[in-house]
Parts: structure tokens; sequence; C-alpha cells
């Protein structure tokens, strides 16, 4: 049965547009102050500091939603249910995550609209089970951690792939075929854990 949670990228690998994709760093900024990125927390902040580290990898809206998720962390344990409007603004938070990931990754060359617009990258959520398992939602941080370290390591290979994929765009036109298949692998490893973290799922 396929996972709750599902990506899907329309591929895009010839034909990409190297201005673009030369400064898509800057160009994606407004999306990363928003959303977030991937990897960012590790490389922008270092210390102490844990609340910026948040905000620097998930963005503004995605610190809201992961203030929310501690919210219903106690709804779901204490009382059973998830608050709905508190789901709708995750799912929310998400599907902008996906457009912005998508770009600044370089799976995509146009540029994502800020909050629910059409796109080539999507998320698809199915949500066919209201019951909540509060014994995996109570252990949910120790839960994730083996994916979470998984992630870190997979970012930093994401960062190294990219940056071959960058400079084979901007001097050939193309990105190559199989780093283009581990970049969106890791998009969707990454937000089937984030929607498991942020309790949308129990699985």
């Amino acid at each position: 049965m396929p996972y709750p949670t599902s990506i899907t990228v329309d591929p895009h690998l010839t034909d990409r547009n190297r201005l673009t994709v030369a400064f898509r760093l800057i160009l994606a900024i407004p999306h990363l102050l928003l959303v977030g990125g991937i990897g960012l927390g590790f490389a922008l902040h270092s210390g102490s500091d844990a609340t910026s580290s948040i905000g620097g990898e998930t963005g503004l809206l995605g610190t809201v939603a992961y203030f929310l998720a501690i919210v219903s962390w106690f709804t779901i344990v204490i009382g059973g249910s998830h608050i709905l409007a508190i789901r709708q603004y995750t799912l929310f938070y998400l599907r902008w995550r996906v457009r912005a990931l998508a770009y600044l990754m370089l799976l995509e060359d146009q540029y994502p609209p800020f909050g629910d617009a059409t796109y080539p990258a999507t998320l698809t959520f199915v949500d066919v089970d209201r019951s909540r398992r509060r014994l995996t939602v109570a252990f949910r941080i120790i839960l994730a951690i083996p994916h979470v370290i998984v992630l870190a390591l997979l970012s930093i290979a994401w960062w190294v792939t990219a940056l071959v994929a960058w400079v084979s765009i901007l001097f050939t036109g193309r990105y190559p075929a199989g780093l283009y298949e581990f970049g969106v692998g890791v998009l969707r490893w990454l937000i089937r854990v984030e929607s498991y973290v942020l309790l949308l799922v129990d699985e």
C-alpha cells in the first residue's frame, strides 16, 4: 500500500533555463525564508541556537507548523484527535515546501507560486483513517531519529550532486538523469519524514 504522503515531479532534464539555474540560490531566497531549504539549518547555523536552526531549515511558516505539531502532540496523546485547522495548515506548508524545494533542487525551472497553485511538483495526501496511534505519537521524536540521521547524510550527498548537476546544466543545458532521480528521491523521503514528524501520518 502506498504511503499516504506522495510527491509527483514532472521530469525536466533537457532544455533547462541556464540563467535562472545560475542564480537559483538567490532567486529562491523569498521561498527559503518562508518554507526553508534542505540541509540549510546545518549549513547556516552553528552552535547552540536551536531556534535559529529550526527557522533556517523550515522557514517562518515551517517554524509555525512545528510549534503547532507540539500542540497537536498533546491533543492526540490526551484526546486522540488532531485539530482539523492544524492539519490543513500543515498540509498547506508542506505543499508549498515541495514546490519551493523542487525549484531550489534544480528539479524545475518554473518559479514556484507563493501559496497554493498548480506546479510541476505536487504533494498528494491521502487521509483515509482518522483514528490515531497515540503510542507512536507519544514517542514520535524518538521513532523518527533513524530517518533524521539518514536524511542528514542524504542532504550532504544531495548538495554534492546538486553542484555537479548545476555545472552540467550551465555547460550542457541538461540535468544528468541519475542525479535527477536521486534528487527526486531525497525530496520524497524528506517530505514523508516531515509529514510523520509533523504528526500528519502515523505510518
